[in-house]
């Protein structure tokens, strides 16, 4: 009986062990991850302001009396 036990403790420490392991390597990955997320994060605000940007442009040269048509075209 006192074997049994034994062995089951080992085979329960065996896995603690295990599992922690496994717990240290997804915490791993998820830090990783999280970077990528905010690096990812901060390209989509610059391609946002960029676009936001020409799009200011293009309605500044748009409504500029200097690029419209006469009104005889």
């Amino acid at each position: 009986m006192l074997e049994a036990l034994e062995t089951r403790i080992e085979e329960l420490e065996s896995q603690l062990a295990f599992q922690e392991d496994a717990l240290e390597q997804f915490n791993a990955i998820v830090t990783r991850q999280q970077g990528q997320i905010d690096d990812l994060a901060g390209q989509v605000k610059y391609l946002r302001d960029q676009l936001l940007e020409a799009a200011s442009s293009l309605q500044d040269v748009q409504s500029d009396p200097a690029h419209e048509k006469p009104p005889h075209y």
